[in-house]
């Protein structure tokens, strides 16, 4: 029996498709991918697109990992915030990040459109304040990203809104930005691979990257029965990389999160949840998200494991935390339970660099991955290409290696994490 995604609702009701090949013997390339999530199939298709020849080591299958199982909301900016982005690198470079932040969600809708990619997109993303102190912290967001960025596409909402919109009384104020959206991840990386494809990129699953190394002047990539020749090397495997690249992984940190799909609730039923049916997420430390599939089931998600381990009753437990928010549905079924790994990285910006000239890699979305991930495919396009400008403002955001080592570096950020986990409750 061949290798098989995760029990999600997204592989539950994503096309069924054949499996790709595994690479056999040597083959040569101008770029090697390593990774089959949004970022990978992104920098394939942008690579194909010109001119190049790609091929793509997956270890597992396309939308194996966090692109084909996270939350799927589509939104600007990254997970740090911009006023930590200004503190990190300055005024200038962080308005431009911001921008390409922006340019990401008009990237991924161009890219729906261009290749017909069937991914339930749904333009619409809210963020939810359940305290006072919260809802302070939107309405100075709001201020800041229209006078600082001139970003006018969010509004805020206040108490009535929101409960005219989402039918719980949980939260006090909220955010809508029409620019944002959420989709299907799976379908949406799965449509990529296949757009990569038609533009000449080679996709190869159950190929996982073991080491690499140089051989008269190419770089030899080598899984357990082929190798790959190429000019270049793009790593975009991110939590996944694991022992390929110690230096990443140093870097980042894999953080378990965790989503239930109710059964189908009726599209009335589902409607009123949701009016307008955005994608929402509450701004705890400690998130809440959630938002309507298209075949009128509640996909909500919630609760994080930093020790990156699945706790016992995940379901239960992230039904419990559904139930918080929407106590009429204390009748629903829950179809599905899954979860996945987050990459984060200390800092929670993103991480993009050269580890060799020639040896590219982006990682350390840190949540922020469904829109940011697939511009940095063409950022990496665009730099393996000879123009740098735009991957190198995310090359100057510094980074530091999480403190403990491998044995002791996950319980050190466990106990960091215990400040914020109490913040949530203040």
């Amino acid at each position: 029996m061949g290798r098989q995604h995760i029990d999600s609702w997204y592989a539950a009701s994503a096309p069924a498709r054949a499996a790709r090949q595994v690479l056999k013997g040597a083959i040569d390339a101008d770029v090697c991918v390593i990774g089959g999530g949004i970022a990978g199939c992104s920098t394939a298709l942008h690579l194909a697109e010109r001119g190049r020849s790609v091929a793509l080591l997956e270890a597992e299958l396309v939308g194996w990992g966090a692109s084909g199982r996270s939350g799927a909301q589509a939104i600007t900016g990254v997970a740090c915030g911009q006023h930590k982005l200004e503190s990190l690198v300055g005024r200038d470079d962080a308005r431009h990040i911001w921008n390409i932040t922006v340019e990401g969600l008009a990237l991924q809708r161009q890219l729906i459109r261009r290749h017909a990619i069937d991914c339930d997109y749904v333009a619409g993303q809210m963020h939810v304040a359940l305290k006072p102190r919260q809802e302070r912290e939107l309405r100075a967001e709001v201020d800041f990203l229209r006078s600082r960025y001139a970003y006018q596409s969010l509004q805020m909402l206040d108490r009535d809104a929101v409960r005219e919109t989402i039918a719980s009384k949980r939260y006090l104020a909220g955010t809508f930005d029409a620019d944002c959206g959420h989709l299907h991840p799976l379908k949406y990386t799965q449509g990529l691979a296949v757009a990569a494809e038609c533009v000449g990129a080679q996709i190869f699953e159950d190929s996982r990257a073991l080491d690499y190394r140089r051989s008269e002047g190419r770089l030899i990539v080598r899984t357990a029965s082929g190798e790959v020749r190429c000019r270049s090397l793009a790593l975009c495997g991110n939590a996944w990389l694991g022992p390929f690249a110690p230096a990443l992984a140093r870097k980042i940190i894999g953080v378990g999160t965790y989503i239930v799909a109710t059964a189908p609730l009726g599209a009335e039923r589902a409607q009123a949840l949701i009016r307008n049916n955005a994608a929402v997420t509450d701004i705890n430390w400690v998130i809440d998200y959630f938002r309507l599939s298209q075949d009128h089931r509640l996909l909500f998600g919630g609760r994080v494991s930093y020790s990156g381990l699945d706790p016992l009753g995940t379901r239960r437990a992230t039904r419990a935390r559904m139930l918080q928010v929407f106590p009429q549905l204390a009748d629903a079924a829950i179809d599905h339970a899954w979860g996945g790994y987050v990459d984060i990285t200390l800092n929670r910006a993103p991480h993009f660099g050269r580890l060799e000239p020639d040896v590219y890699f982006v990682q350390g979305f840190s949540g922020h991955g469904i829109a940011l991930t697939g511009i940095a495919g063409q950022l990496l396009a665009e730099t393996i290409g000879g123009t740098e400008e735009r991957f190198d403002l995310f090359n100057r955001i510094p980074h530091r290696d999480f403190s403990g080592g491998a044995a002791l570096r996950r319980p050190a950020l466990v106990l960091a994490m215990l400040w914020y986990r109490l913040r949530d409750l203040l």
